[in-house]
């Protein structure tokens, strides 16, 4: 066993190409230079990087999978190992990418006009602009067909009154993808909400006990103006804004593989630095190794599940009760890899000084967010049966 990926039990390297792997080694480069070093320091402070937007950009991480527009036009794999690589650094980090590429830049590429995927695409990749995704509302997350966000006809374009809540790079974006219903027929819509438009304001949200290396915000949208030209001219339907979120879950399937790795792998070094009962380590104790064969059994399996789903979405295969079993799975398996990595480091394991703690409090959140575990289940239940149980 290559003792320097220890978390590598069953030869997973072998099933990816030379270029996946390339992939993945580029990005794990950058966070272990660029952002590990400061990791905990942004936790603690509540504060996302964006002095790595530059750098993240010239990566390609932005849109990955998009082609053209100064996108890298990765495949879906690829594109999971870099979300993997950078949620080992934080979650936050990966979830300004996600939002960035997989919401906001998808949104554009799959229901924009030429002209507005023209127009923001290629900045977006770029990172001179940031985008966001305007969904949830401070009355319905897991349900945002019932989103109270409205979009009036006005002369030559829309009105839209409403609010919305825990975005993701709301306040530093310059164009957020809102969705609303059209009031003469209370149809789901997305438009393009640019930045400085009258009526349109944000406000970051404080307090948070987790992903404090993220932006997180509310939009408010007060009589907001937009010309017809900013309508997503195919976003029609709840679909559309759902379609864009199995897109983004996969990355976050991928990302807690990252996360659950850096959890392992820090409690496996600690566990065999640990001199206790005789001065032996306490890694040569029974329980202490149960823990870590589960946690390197369930990091196993989540990594077999991820590459899978990323095979099938690359062959176009894929359906999204397929994203829904693997953000399922591998959020839970990555929260509870925390928490036990966390109880093997003891004491020690609540302070900053091992990244174990950060990581358990925003895999929280990513067991969440984006849809809840029981969401997901009744998704998986529903494909299983073909019965709806949401209701």
């Amino acid at each position: 066993m290559n003792q320097t990926q220890p978390f590598d039990f069953i030869g997973f390297d072998g099933l990816l190409s030379d270029d996946e792997r390339l992939v993945r080694a580029t990005v794990r480069r950058f966070v272990a230079e660029r952002y590990a070093p400061q990791a905990a320091a942004l936790f603690r402070e509540g504060r996302f990087p964006v002095e790595l937007v530059s750098e993240i950009a010239d990566l390609g991480l932005f849109g990955a999978r998009i082609e053209g527009y100064g996108c890298a036009g990765m495949s879906a794999v690829e594109y999971g190992l870099t979300m993997q690589e950078l949620e080992r650094g934080d979650s936050g980090l990966r979830s300004f990418v996600s939002v960035q590429g997989s919401l906001a830049m998808e949104a554009i590429h799959a229901f924009g006009s030429e002209e507005q995927r023209s127009r923001w695409l290629p900045e977006m990749a770029a990172g001179r602009a940031v985008g966001c995704f305007g969904l949830t509302e401070p009355n319905f997350g897991s349900n945002p067909s019932s989103m109270q966000t409205r979009a009036r006809r006005s002369g030559d374009g829309f009105v839209l009154n409403g609010e919305k809540t825990w975005i993701t790079n709301g306040s530093i974006a310059r164009i957020a993808v809102v969705w609303a219903k059209l009031e003469d027929s209370d149809e789901v819509r997305g438009f393009l909400v640019e930045k400085g438009t009258p009526g349109f304001s944000t406000s970051d949200l404080h307090g948070k006990l987790s992903m404090r290396a993220s932006i997180t915000s509310s939009l408010s949208l007060t009589d907001c103006e937009i010309p017809a030209e900013n309508a997503l001219p195919s976003a029609v339907g709840l679909k559309a804004a759902l379609g864009c979120l199995t897109q983004a879950r996969l990355g976050i399937g991928w990302g807690c593989i990252g996360a659950a790795q850096d959890c392992y792998e820090t409690a496996r070094r600690y566990c065999l630095d640990r001199k206790q009962f005789g001065g032996k380590p306490i890694a040569s104790h029974q329980l202490v190794q149960a823990e870590l064969a589960w946690m390197a059994t369930e990091i196993s399996k989540a990594q077999l599940l991820a590459w899978r789903i990323g095979r099938l979405a690359d062959e176009g295969r894929l359906h999204f009760s397929q994203v829904s079993l693997l953000k399922r799975n591998n959020a839970w398996m990555a929260l509870e890899v925390a928490r036990r990595a966390r109880d093997l480091l003891g004491a020690n394991g609540i302070t900053e000084e091992y990244p174990v703690f950060r990581h358990m409090a925003n895999l929280e959140t990513v067991k969440t967010y984006e849809g809840t575990e029981n969401i997901h289940t009744l998704a998986i239940g529903q494909r299983i049966t073909g019965l709806a149980a949401f209701e």
